[in-house]
């Protein structure tokens, strides 16, 4: 299975490290970051896990959560949580699902047999509030993830939220955005009265921040 973007992410419960969690109630009315990991007491995962415990504060300042998948059981992530602290010096401080049987991975297009017959790809989904799928990042065994980088989509996507804009190349939080080519310069003169700066008719940049409208 292939997830596509606007899909809802399906429901699911697995026990974890902090007991069995049933996903679309555990997302409630916050943003979600669900990421998978190849298998326990792997060098580039005892890595990320301490990075993203180390940068859970800054997921919650922007109310998303946290949640890793294995397909270890959770005996095993008990265990290797101790290699993540002493190696990333955190507290891991968000739940790790034991999937011990693929399906989660097989359900999120997280196993991929061709890359390796026994492992799971590295995944990145962002879910909204919503339940919908909002990101897919998908890297392979051997590459560590940009946590900075599913930071920034995140902060593009919140801010985008609902209004008529998208975010350009390399966008980081107070650089200029896009009006989306869908809004007519007449309705972007109602949306917008604070104006633009036209580039090519079909690229108008504008200074905003989410705390505009």
């Amino acid at each position: 299975m292939s997830l596509q973007l606007g899909e809802i992410a399906p429901d699911f419960t697995l026990d974890s490290t902090e007991g069995p969690i049933e996903l679309h109630d555990y997302i409630g009315d916050h943003w979600l970051i669900f990421f998978s990991h190849p298998k326990d007491f792997t060098p580039v995962c005892t890595t990320e896990l301490g990075a993203f415990a180390r940068q859970k504060p800054a997921f919650d300042k922007r109310h998303t959560k946290l949640l890793g998948l294995s397909v270890d059981p959770v005996s095993e992530h008990k265990k290797w949580i101790k290699d993540v602290e002493d190696v990333g010096g955190t507290a891991v401080n968000y739940p790790i699902l034991a999937d011990p049987d693929l399906a989660v991975a097989k359900l999120y297009g997280m196993f991929h047999p061709k890359a390796d017959p026994k492992l799971t790809v590295r995944s990145v989904f962002i879910i909204d509030p919503q339940k919908k799928v909002r990101l897919t990042l998908t890297y392979p065994p051997s590459a560590g993830r940009n946590i900075d980088e599913i930071l920034r989509v995140l902060d593009s996507l919140q801010l985008t939220d609902g209004r008529k804009l998208t975010t350009p190349v390399d966008w980081r939080p107070g650089d200029d955005v896009i009006i989306a080519p869908s809004v007519s310069d007449d309705d972007a003169r109602q949306l917008f009265p604070e104006g633009w700066r036209t580039l090519k008719p079909y690229l108008r940049l504008l200074r905003f921040s989410s705390t505009q409208h």
